[in-house]
């Protein structure tokens, strides 16, 4: 039982705090006084009495009515029924003279004779039954100004004391005593909504397409803000969008009515779903988030800056079609000749549940299969529940869906797991259409009409549950006269009511209650059905090819042929395995095969074998995401902990070792999945083994029963069960996820720790050291770890904590352990005992590693095939050597392995560079096709007499050899792949190289091959290009510059020296430095910087008597003759830094100049063309010392005092270079005045 009314409120103008005639509302009288113990009363109640301000009017205003929703710091809403109407009052003048002769001193200001002040009566309850309080309301102000002979205080009384259940479809009669009846009608299940006719009325004012973006735009967590003139209709909007979001509850900021004195809470940086009257539509017109919905208007404004995620197709066009269906039946008969009779929509009410069966069943559609990703990590005291969101959206092949994933990652959505995933409650509606219904949805998917029947089925189950006597309508209700309601006859102001009496009312209720036998609210729990599996519910959109069962032989056969020895064999069905691994079937075949071998005890191996398994993880991991949503790394997991092979005595290198550098591993949601996914098998298992014990002859054993299933028989047995087993029962429980927590500590130090400790390439990929909450949301965390890291490059600050690879893992490992302890229920001591364990373990592992690691040197190194060098064009020159890669298949060649014979790709070789062409050269990998002996070239639409060229090979050897010429290359990308940087090098649209280099090719050579490719791709000058200088390269060897230096002064000597202390510190920094593709636009800005780069072994040219006109050359003069227009130059002279003539000449005495050392960017790319530095340092000496800072952001003058003369400079940190800084910084010191 519950009350209908908590309170009864009258508010009134406060005549002491008007100011300008804005006035305010204050508490005139309150019942009852105290506040109730389980409903306290809403402060600040008068500011929603009157949403647009307290004024008074000339003129009376006709009474209103509508309801207000507060939300108390519990998150539990009060209903709060505000009925206004208007009394008169006399001169204001009257009631200021007592507070100063104000009138006196301002005779002009003339007030009418008579106003008119609001005066609300206030309803609070935390039931929604508008039209009840509209009656309720209605029927005392009836009393009040009819003059009835039933007192108020005896309405009142009765009011506050009427009880009506809370739900299971019953009906209450109640009378306030004044001649009424009405008749209250409790829905049958407590957890649907109900919504009236708000929800049609929704779609009536604002159409279906702006409801449908409301829609998703709630979902998805947007700010909503409804404007309209009416305030009741606000309020049903509002009610309206929450309810066709069920089952689904909003769990963010939500006021149907906002007062005018609160907009600054539009501000809130939050998601809400909130209500303003159109007076105040001015003041929102500068919310740059907020989607605003004009009730009045009928339309919907999405600022440019939201991006809405819309439902996923054909669910999307379905429900806009059952929609219109719905609102519109006419639309599908409009072009027929002889259209049905009966084609008029359903009144209202039913309309009302149409709408809303339609979104329940497109719920059930996007949910299907749910239960069937929940892990139950508790059952005792309390069931605790986790929901897998990667299995559930990769078995519903949704991964890429932006919609459901921010669903999912939302609150509303935590909320529904929290509140439907227990498995032993009372179920509703939704519980039976999601488990029981699928097939039925599934089959009418393709059929309107069948969905509209089924529509119809659920809308009778809504209105039957909001409406459970139908037939009952014994409502009666007095309304107000009509000569009451004359604005012309004198209304008696709303008396002051006798508390004393209403007191007693509620005081006698009360007693009654107290002696009256509690009342049970009657709910039948049961097993929460599951519905069929996910496997059964998705389509299957994957390749044939992929899943068919001659590629699971393949695979099958292949790890038969390791185990049994046969190498060659093996080696043989190799390529065709790592092919096949691309499909999810065959990577879930590998696990299974291997899973039965650790399981024969076979999971020792040698070192082929180990190569061999080790190969296949790795090429299964590569195409799983860093979610894991098919499962494959969790199936792996175990087993790269049980693999391994002997390398010395006591010294055993598990496969963990070698399938590191994955991003699956260092997803916190990745460790947190397979922790509750664990933690459930082992409480299945905990509760299946005390089944066993209880009963010993076996007979009642059942293996096959899920985890939900006994967890609903364990929650039905619990109240049955003593306090001493019940405690039994939940330590043990507590115990199984300690050392579940222990164990995975153990397994993240597996995967997180390098093998290589010095290294920490895996920390750096990932920014494991730099993620402070990585389990909410990837996305964000893999963004904010970046920005962190860009701003830590660009300003020349790093984290030295970041460098320690043992820290960072602790770090990563606690974070782990608190999340999912917390969440799981266990005691602060194990917690503490954890966090004491964790650093020993991590260290005990690396002192594990390090033995491996020198042991793992000793081993033989892979024989790698010979490089291949390649045949010239006359005149074409190597620009440097051949670097080892692997041409990756780039998806055009597929068909030349299904169709054609042997794939040739991918192919190991080598990538040359000359001065004309991208030469690759190479073998396939695949030893199956060596039976072709085709020379692949990629041809060049204007050379086509140059590569269009075949060649035969030597029986039973295949050449590969791609080129095109650098001139025509238009794109070049790094693609970050799990273990290989690939960088995919576009010319024609028929020339695409993808590479892969090498682990033996270092990064130096790598950065030296793109900047000779870029050099060659954008040359300074025509003469620059192959035409012009074919014949005309040499390469510089360190021989020509001993003969240039065979006489070599002291001085020389000196420059030499500097010189290669500058390389030196150049390549330290070349292996740290992240070097980014140029566009297409600053292609000229590029060839400058590598001009003057360190891979130039060119003197460098005295710049130091170069004046700023001479360091222009003269096709740009033209160009800069304008320089002093510039907004810049105007800057310079405004901030008094020195003058600038039309000549470009200055006084040697001013203290500052414009440098255009950086006029190309060739210096520094995120300064600009033009810098002021001072007048004494040369532009060679500036190109010098900027090496020494981070980005070459050398120090540069950004402003001027005019009065101190004081100069504010900028540049990034100094690069940290130990002693070879110390040996730089004397010789450029004395370098400088020898040049000058």
């Amino acid at each position: 039982m519950a009350r209908l009314a908590d309170y009864f409120v009258v508010v009134g103008y406060d005549l002491d705090k008007r100011v300008e005639g804005e006035g305010q509302g204050c508490i005139l009288q309150r019942f009852p006084e105290k506040d109730w113990e389980d409903s306290p009363f809403p402060q600040g109640i008068e500011l929603f009495c009157q949403p647009s301000g307290w004024q008074v009017v000339p003129e009376q205003q006709p009474a209103s009515f509508f309801v207000a929703v507060l939300t108390d710091i519990n998150s539990d809403r009060h209903y709060c029924a505000c009925f206004t109407f208007w009394e008169c009052l006399e001169n204001l003048q009257k009631a200021d003279g007592s507070r100063g002769d104000e009138a006196d001193e301002e005779p002009d200001v003339v007030q009418p004779a008579k106003v008119f002040a609001p005066k609300s009566l206030v309803l609070v309850s935390q039931l929604d039954y508008t039209e009840v309080f509209r009656n309720c309301l209605g029927l005392i102000y009836t009393v009040h100004v009819d003059g009835l002979t039933v007192p108020l205080e005896t309405v009142i009384g009765n009011l506050l004391t009427c009880v009506i259940p809370l739900a299971g479809g019953s009906q209450r009669t109640i009378t306030l005593g004044a001649g009424d009846r009405q008749v209250i009608q409790t829905p049958i299940s407590d957890s649907l909504p109900v919504s009236g006719c708000s929800v049609a009325q929704l779609f009536r004012q604002l159409g279906i397409i702006n409801v449908l973006y409301l829609f998703c735009a709630a979902l998805t967590e947007h700010k909503i803000l409804f404007l309209s003139s009416s305030y009741q209709r606000l309020t049903d909007a509002c009610r309206g969008l929450l309810a066709i979001m069920f089952p689904l509850k909003y769990s963010f900021t939500y006021v149907p009515i906002l007062p005018g004195k609160l907009l600054e809470v539009l501000s809130t940086p939050t998601p809400f779903i909130i209500g303003v009257n159109s007076f105040f539509r001015s003041e929102t017109q500068e919310l740059l988030d907020v989607i605003i919905a004009d009730l009045d208007g009928g339309t919907v404004t999405i600022p440019e800056c939201v991006h809405i995620s819309l439902l996923p197709e054909p669910l999307l066009q379905q429900t806009q079609t059952a929609l219109s269906m719905v609102l519109d039946p006419e639309l599908e008969v409009a072009d027929q000749a002889f259209p049905p009779q009966s084609t008029q929509p359903s009144a209202l009410k039913i309309q009302d549940k149409e709408i809303r069966a339609i979104f329940l069943w497109l719920f059930a559609r996007l949910f299907q299969g749910y239960r069937w990703c929940l892990h139950i990590i508790r059952i005792h005291p309390e069931p605790v529940i986790r929901f897998h969101k990667a299995a559930f959206l990769g078995q519903r092949a949704l991964m890429e869906d932006d919609f459901l994933t921010k669903v999912l990652d939302g609150m509303a959505f935590a909320g529904f797991v929290s509140e439907r995933g227990p498995p032993y409650r009372a179920t509703d509606l939704f519980d039976d259409l999601v488990a029981n219904q699928v097939e039925r949805i599934r089959q009418e998917e393709s059929c309107p009409h069948k969905v509209l029947n089924h529509v119809k089925e659920l809308a009778e189950q809504l209105f039957k549950n909001e409406n459970p006597y139908p037939a009952v309508a014994m409502h009666k209700v007095q309304r107000p006269s009509e000569s009451s309601q004359n604005p012309a006859q004198n209304q008696k102001p709303f008396p002051a009511l006798d508390e004393v009496s209403v007191q007693l009312f509620i005081d006698h209720a009360a007693a009654k209650l107290k002696t009256a036998p509690p009342v049970v609210k009657a709910e039948v729990k049961g097993m929460v059905p599951s519905g069929p599996p996910l496997g059964d519910i998705v389509d299957r959109n994957g390749c044939v090819m992929a899943n068919s069962a001659r590629r699971l032989e393949v695979v099958r056969n292949c790890i038969t042929y390791i185990f049994e020895n046969k190498m060659l064999e093996a080696k043989k069905l190799m390529p065709a395995v790592l092919r096949a691994l691309k499909g999810r079937a065959a990577r879930l075949c590998l696990t299974q095969e291997l899973n039965q071998h650790v399981l024969q005890n076979r999971a020792v191996l040698d070192d082929q074998q180990f190569d061999y398994i080790v190969r296949m993880m790795n090429c299964t991991l590569q195409d799983c995401s860093h979610m894991d949503e098919h499962g494959v790394a969790a199936a792996l997991l175990p087993l790269v902990t049980a693999f391994c092979r002997k390398l010395g005595a006591g010294i055993t290198q598990f496969a963990y070792s070698c399938v590191q550098e994955h991003t699956v591993w260092t997803n916190m949601q990745f460790w947190e999945a397979m922790f509750y996914s664990d933690v459930q098998n082992h409480i299945r298992a905990l509760y299946l083994e005390t089944e066993e014990h209880s009963i010993p002859d076996g007979s009642g054993s059942r293996k096959d029963i899920g985890a939900l299933e006994l967890a609903s028989e364990q929650s039905r047995l619990w109240p049955t069960l003593s306090k001493e087993m019940q405690a039994e029962l939940v330590q043990k429980e507590e115990s199984t996820v300690f050392s579940q927590a222990i164990h995975y500590a153990n397994r993240m130090s597996y995967l997180l720790l390098p093998l290589d400790t010095s290294k920490n390439r895996l920390l750096k990929s990932s920014n494991l050291g730099d993620v402070e909450s990585v389990s909410n949301s990837y996305v964000t965390n893999s963004i904010a770890g970046s920005m962190a890291e860009s701003y830590d490059t660009e300003s020349g600050f790093e984290d030295a904590e970041s460098s320690d690879v043992a820290n960072s893992v602790v770090r990563f490992i606690n974070r782990f352990v608190d999340k999912v302890c917390n969440e799981s229920g266990v005691t602060n001591e194990h917690l503490k005992a954890l966090h004491t364990m964790i650093p020993d373990i991590v260290q005990m592992h690396i002192e594990t590693l390090d033995a491996v690691h020198r042991e793992s040197k000793r081993l033989p190194p892979i024989q790698k095939p010979k490089l291949l060098r390649p045949t010239l064009l006359q005149g074409e020159e190597l620009m440097m050597d051949g670097m080892r890669v692997h041409l990756v298949p780039d998806g055009r060649d597929e068909a030349t392995g299904l169709m054609g014979g042997p794939p040739l790709l991918p192919a190991e070789g080598a990538i040359f560079i000359t001065t004309y062409r991208l030469i690759f050269k190479g073998t396939p990998t695949d030893p199956l096709g060596e039976k072709c002996h085709m020379k692949t070239n990629v041809e060049d639409p204007h050379t086509s007499s140059l590569n269009s060229s075949f060649s035969v090979a030597a029986v039973g050897e295949q050449i590969v050899t791609r080129s095109f010429p650098v001139a025509s290359l238009t794109k070049e990308k790094k693609i970050s792949v799990s273990t290989i940087d690939q960088y995919v090098q576009e010319g024609t649209p028929a020339a695409l190289i993808k590479i892969a280099f090498d682990e033996e090719v270092e990064s130096d050579l790598v950065e030296v091959f793109r900047k000779h490719l870029h050099k060659l791709r954008y040359p300074q000058h025509v003469q620059g290009t192959f035409a012009f200088t074919a014949g005309q390269y040499v390469k510089k060897t360190p021989s020509e510059d001993k003969i240039k230096d065979k006489n070599p002064s002291l001085k020389t000597l000196s420059r030499h020296l500097v010189k290669t202390a500058k390389r030196t510190i150049v390549r330290q920094n070349v292996s740290r430095k992240k070097y980014s593709p140029p566009t297409w636009e600053n292609r000229s800005s590029l060839q400058s910087e590598l001009d003057e780069d360190e891979i130039s072994v060119s003197e460098e040219v005295d710049h130091s008597a170069l004046t700023l006109s001479s360091t222009i050359r003269s096709s740009d003069r033209q160009t800069m003759s304008n320089v002093v227009e510039r907004a810049c130059c105007r800057d310079y002279q405004r901030l008094g830094l020195g003058t600038l003539s039309n000549s470009l000449t200055r006084s040697k005495s001013e203290p500052f100049r414009i440098s255009t050392v950086n006029r190309m960017y060739s210096i520094c790319r995120s300064y600009p063309g033009l810098l002021i530095v001072p007048q004494t340092i040369p532009d060679s000496t500036i190109q010098r010392i900027s090496r020494c800072y981070r980005q070459n952001r050398f120090p540069v003058v950004c402003w001027r005092n005019p009065r101190t003369k004081a100069v504010l400079l900028r540049s990034a940190g100094l690069h940290a270079k130990g002693v070879v800084g110390f040996f730089k910084s004397p010789n450029t010191t004395t370098s400088v005045p020898s040049q000058a």
